[in-house]
């Protein structure tokens, strides 16, 4: 809602039905596997920044959804620091994602599912989103996740099968034959997603809504 001078109070301002999902992408992949997903991390990590950046030319909504490493102080600006210093492995991969565009959207979330004790469905209902393009690492826990979450919550996927990424082969690809018979996702390659028809469109401004409105649900 906004107040009488138009204040978001922090709301998003955007609406459109499709959003795509950047899922753990900002990370220092500091476990045991974490240099066998590096080396898959980063050309998945040129094929997310140009899909990002498809994405924002068609006023589509991108949203950042990271965790925060266990530091309940963390902001992402903290993250994307803490992922490019100096000797960090995974500085390479976070510079070839770019830098985040300033209408993008951040969730920082503390466990697997990007919608677990997040601000990310009340976002999503502010923007009306229907449809989510979820990418990113790894593909058989946080992604997994946070596609049955977002089934369960009645939103429709679209899932790239080289957008997202894993140290475990078997595990990529069952979770992905997952989404597609469970959750109903449709699995697409990355340069397939047409963001317009999709409903993707020049970013369209919220009417001004008057206290106590109900924000529009998605469908």
């Amino acid at each position: 809602m906004t107040n009488g001078n138009g204040d978001l109070h922090g709301s998003a301002p955007d609406t459109c039905p499709v959003a795509l999902l950047l899922i753990d992408m900002i990370n220092d992949l500091a476990f045991p596997e974490g240099p066998r997903l590096l080396r898959r991390a980063l050309p998945l990590a040129d094929r997310l920044a140009a899909l990002a950046a498809r994405a924002r030319r068609a006023g589509v909504p991108v949203i950042w959804v990271n965790d925060n490493f266990g530091r309940w102080r963390s902001d992402f600006r903290t993250l994307i620091a803490h992922c490019v210093r100096p000797g960090a492995i995974t500085r390479p991969l976070v510079e070839r994602l770019a830098p985040p565009a300033s209408e993008d959207y951040f969730v920082v979330k503390p466990k697997h599912s990007g919608f677990f004790d997040t601000t990310l469905e009340l976002l999503l209902r502010h923007l009306g989103t229907r449809t989510l393009v979820l990418t990113g690492m790894a593909t058989e826990i946080c992604v997994l996740f946070t596609a049955n979450d977002a089934y369960m919550r009645g939103f429709d996927l679209m899932v790239p099968r080289d957008g997202v990424a894993s140290s475990n082969t078997a595990g990529h690809n069952q979770a992905l034959a997952l989404m597609q018979s469970a959750l109903k996702a449709t699995l697409v390659t990355s340069d397939a997603i047409d963001f317009a028809a999709l409903g993707g469109r020049k970013r369209q401004r919220h009417a001004l809504r008057r206290p106590g409105t109900r924000i529009r649900q998605a469908s």
